[in-house]
């Protein structure tokens, strides 16, 4: 290859690269990830003494059949299957190379008992369990140092019968952070779908310290009213994918986090590479989207599109504050529908909350590079509320191609930001003035690192690299 034919190849790779559609993105963050991986090994549930009544405690039959599957773990691994019924059971842990997998029929029940729900240390960037200083009560479904798992099922359900929990929450009665349903930490290849998860005493779904996730085809429930019933928090995690989910519940649809002021900060373990496409949801008390407030490890790279919101009281959020540290950057959410929602984009530089006062107040975050582009909604409330920091302006929020119908007189209000606007009905706020003159800076929500490309050229052999160019453009023609 003549050396200006290396030149013209070389650029061809940089523009179609920076321009490709981000199925590709989605398709590098969690390659070769499926929800159907053979297992030689396989146990149902009932072998190992369980009854699916709704009344027996199983938690015992879990472990043990757990346990047992442990010695397949390096035979290629193996599956435990549930079969129809209501097994009613306390926390247990998985292993890897591991499918947990529900029959249509089958109903795993949390216990309503606390004591079925073993306490373990808060984790190391919060400092403390989040709705209490100490420990916190493990998730329903858990697992550590994991990598190869699947939990799935037929539309099987998982039901954490939260209401107790709830009630203890509201009544000031609680001793320990409640459970999620299912949080996996220090975790890689782990897949999560075609399952319904219903009535989580806390968070729904928490990856935390975990890469390579992929959540897929889960519907989350709880009613609009339920506390802190999060859908999908992915927590300092890289590479992951969450797509083709449906979630009606009492706070954040979806919730990117990564660790808690100086805890957070501290720990510096960000959460980055999230792709998160073709999601529909419905929350009372929290937002479509959310980045934060636990923030202080960072966010990056984050690619949002193909989101219908409705009956909520926020549509896409960022939430921080000063003492939080941190950046959130390089965020960009696209195709986005809303319908009877009360806030259509809000970001908020003061959320408040702190796990004690150690916290330094002059560690501020950093909330640049997001971009915010193809929205549209009906019945909407107020179009925007965006409030940075004093002495720490948000920089770079960019919003274009918006057509809110919207009620309030006043449908924007911003504060201490700057950024760009074209194309937005109501007319947006000065400080995203689009008559300023100069060129915007506006993140486009492609980003590939060397590495990636390396990496893919690796896998793939000397003609890797070709192909992955070849691959990209195949998805823009």
């Amino acid at each position: 290859m003549g050396r200006s034919a290396s030149f013209v190849f070389q650029f061809l790779v940089f523009i179609t690269i920076f321009n490709t559609q981000w199925s590709s993105v989605c398709g590098i963050y969690c390659k070769d990830m499926a929800s159907t991986v053979y297992r030689p090994h396989s146990v149902t549930l009932t072998e190992f003494g369980a009854v699916g009544d709704g009344k027996t405690l199983n938690t015992k039959s879990f472990q043990n059949a757990i346990f047992y599957l442990n010695s397949f773990a390096d035979k290629g691994g193996a599956q435990l299957f549930v079969p129809a019924g209501r097994w009613l059971t306390g926390g247990f842990n998985l292993i890897s190379h591991l499918t947990l997998s529900l029959d249509k029929d089958a109903v795993i029940i949390g216990s309503m008992d606390s004591s079925d729900w073993p306490l373990i240390d808060p984790l190391p960037s919060y400092g403390r369990g989040r709705e209490l200083p100490g420990k916190r009560h493990q998730s329903l479904i858990f697992g550590w140092n994991l990598t190869d798992v699947i939990i799935t099922g037929a539309n099987g359900t998982i039901d954490g019968q939260g209401v107790v929990w709830w009630d203890w929450f509201h009544n000031h009665k609680l001793n320990y952070t409640r459970p999620h349903l299912i949080e996996l930490m220090y975790s890689t290849n782990v897949v999560i779908s075609n399952l319904t998860f219903k009535n989580s005493p806390f968070w729904n779904i928490h990856p935390v310290y975990c890469s390579q996730v992929l959540v897929e085809h889960v519907t989350i429930l709880a009613p609009l009213d339920s506390p802190n019933t999060d859908g999908i928090n992915p927590d300092s995690s890289t590479n992951v994918c969450i797509n083709h989910c449906y979630v009606r519940n009492g706070d954040d649809v979806i919730a990117i986090k990564s660790g808690w002021d100086q805890y957070g900060i501290s720990f510096a373990h960000p959460s980055s590479n999230i792709s998160i496409s073709n999601i529909t949801g419905e929350t009372r008390g929290g937002a479509g989207i959310a980045i934060g407030s636990e923030m202080s490890g960072g966010i990056s790279e984050v690619r949002a599109e193909g989101l219908r919101i409705v009956n909520s009281l926020h549509g896409i959020r960022i939430k921080t504050a000063p003492g939080r540290g941190g950046y959130v950057t390089n965020v960009y959410v696209a195709d986005v529908s809303m319908h009877n929602v009360s806030m259509a984009i809000r970001i908020t530089g003061n959320y408040g909350e702190h796990p004690n006062n150690n916290y330094d107040r002059n560690a501020l975050p950093v909330i640049s590079n997001i971009t915010i582009e193809n929205v549209v909604g009906a019945s909407v409330g107020v179009a925007g509320i965006l409030e940075g920091i004093q002495g720490d302006n948000f920089s770079s929020i960019c919003i274009s191609n918006v057509s809110l119908s919207v009620q309030s007189r006043h449908p924007w209000s911003c504060s201490l930001i700057e950024g760009y606007s074209n194309s937005v009905t109501p007319g947006s706020c000065e400080q995203l003035s689009s008559n300023s003159g100069q060129t915007p800076v506006c993140y486009s929500g492609v980003s590939f690192s060397p590495s990636q490309i390396q990496a893919h050229t690796h896998r793939n052999g000397a003609g890797g690299l070709v192909d992955f160019v070849l691959h990209l453009v195949s998805n823009i023609v």
